[in-house]
């Protein structure tokens, strides 16, 4: 396989994850004693946390979590319970209200090569890590913090929900320094509510993320989602500029949410008419929750070199309506 190709394949699984097993109808609630190839290896997560130590820099005064969320629409996430087990012994995780938890240091465990194991199949939960600096405004994430949360997440093994299935990518798929530097490297990110744009801004410079920075880089084929990370979470997944140098640690990434109050006047003023003035849309998504998102692309105003990342600059139109096809927001990005 060429190092493109492989690089794509690896872009591909970073944000959606690899294969699920298939979800019982009912989740057990005893915490299995026995290794499933699906549980989180507990010798990567403390290489995690390693890392997290290791470059600290990048979010000086900050801590780390790691944090649970759904995959799936059944998955019972309340009274979930953490193990770790290895051969001869075993470590109870306690667990937060909000399914975050922190990981001590057994080296009997370490030695063992033991397994996190929880009351949940593995591949029905999104595992991350989670770093947060003081001083963030409230909704708001710091990038020097995603950029360790990735290199955390890429060395504690969280993302990839079998191993033994894509062995063959290697180094392209855990070397953290690669996929987080890289601006195909996806690691996918989520906020607290449905997204309908994220900003970045450091001093003047502000710049919201293009449409393909949001849903799993613009929302795969339904038929992809079963493989995602984000296979719930769709509407609330993002990508956010790691890799882009040009953008110091401390840039703040705000949000703008689908359920924040619907701008006034908005226009065009539902489906038919943007159909009507627009045409047909270049992408359609449409999420459980009801809303439904429209992108129009078109070239920009003057000719420009790519971008950072090395990709055309296309300006674009994006419009969310609500379930009953009003038009609640627009947005327009002009590179």
């Amino acid at each position: 396989m060429g190092s493109k190709a492989r690089l794509l394949a690896a872009s591909l699984l970073l944000a959606c994850g690899a294969v699920p097993a298939q979800e019982p109808a009912a989740p057990s609630v005893v915490v299995r004693n026995t290794r499933d190839p699906v549980d989180k290896s507990y010798r990567k997560m403390l290489s995690g946390i390693a890392r997290f130590e290791r470059d600290h820099a990048l979010a000086p005064g900050a801590t780390l979590r790691f944090r649970l969320l759904p995959r799936t629409a059944t998955v019972d996430m309340k009274g979930i319970e953490l193990k770790v087990v290895g051969d001869t012994a075993s470590m109870t995780v306690p667990i937060a209200q909000d399914n975050s938890f922190t990981l001590a240091r057994n080296d009997v465990l370490l030695r063992e090569d033991a397994a996190l194991i929880a009351n949940r199949r593995t591949s029905s939960m999104t595992w991350r890590a989670e770093v947060r600096s003081p001083g963030v405004p409230d909704g708001m994430r710091r990038l020097g913090d995603l950029r360790l949360e990735c290199l955390v997440g890429i060395d504690a093994g969280l993302v990839s929900n079998n191993a033994q299935l894509f062995r063959w990518l290697g180094e392209l798929f855990t070397n953290a320094d690669r996929v987080c530097g890289d601006p195909d490297g996806n690691y996918l990110f989520f906020t607290e509510r449905p997204v309908f744009a994220v900003i970045a801004q450091h001093g003047e410079r502000r710049e919201t993320m293009p449409f393909r920075m949001t849903y799993a880089n613009g929302g795969p084929p339904a038929s992809e989602l079963p493989y995602c990370d984000c296979q719930v979470l769709l509407d609330r997944s993002y990508f956010a500029p790691i890799w882009d140098r040009s953008w110091p640690d401390d840039t703040l990434l705000s949000f703008e949410y689908m359920d924040d109050p619907p701008q006034p006047d908005a226009a065009p003023s539902s489906r038919e008419e943007a159909r009507a003035a627009l045409g047909p849309p270049l992408k359609e998504l449409r999420f459980d929750r009801g809303y439904e998102i429209w992108l129009y692309e078109w070239p920009p105003a003057r000719k420009l070199p790519p971008g950072q990342d090395k990709r055309p600059q296309i300006a674009e139109q994006v419009l969310l309506f609500d379930s009953d096809g009003s038009t609640r927001k627009t947005r327009r990005r002009e590179p």
